[in-house]
């Protein structure tokens, strides 16, 4: 790298730390004081779509319209997959559900309860 590249980096990285000291500091008053809503209960900060499961690991059948569109919308590209795939494209078909099933389980935990084993109790 030559010399004047070098200095025009260097440029470049100090005028972009300036600009965000500038964004952190005192300058920018009124986007510190704007009031966050508090929080009521725990449900705001995390909705549940897909509940834990009262005995073993895993989720239950949803509890709010989003996630029965997600599992909707799962069962509607599974039957598709069966379909349109396995009948010509058995290793596709394959593929395809085993990436449809790992999407619905992406969804349970991130829009789900956490996945513990549970004896009924819980």
């Amino acid at each position: 790298m030559s010399m004047a590249a070098r200095k025009n980096l260097r440029a470049i990285r100090q005028s972009a730390k300036l600009l965000c000291d500038r964004l952190r500091s005192r300058a920018w008053p009124v986007i510190r004081k704007i009031p966050s809503p508090p929080l009521k209960n725990m449900s705001e900060k995390k909705q549940i779509w897909f509940p834990a499961k009262r005995y073993g690991w895993g989720w239950g059948i949803p509890c709010c319209w989003q996630g029965w569109v997600v599992f909707a919308v799962w069962i509607l590209l599974m039957s598709l997959s069966v379909c349109g795939l396995l009948p010509r494209h058995p290793w596709l078909f394959q593929g395809a559900v085993w990436t449809l099933a790992g999407a619905l389980i992406a969804v349970c935990w991130w829009k789900g309860d956490k996945p513990r084993w549970r004896w009924g109790k819980d």
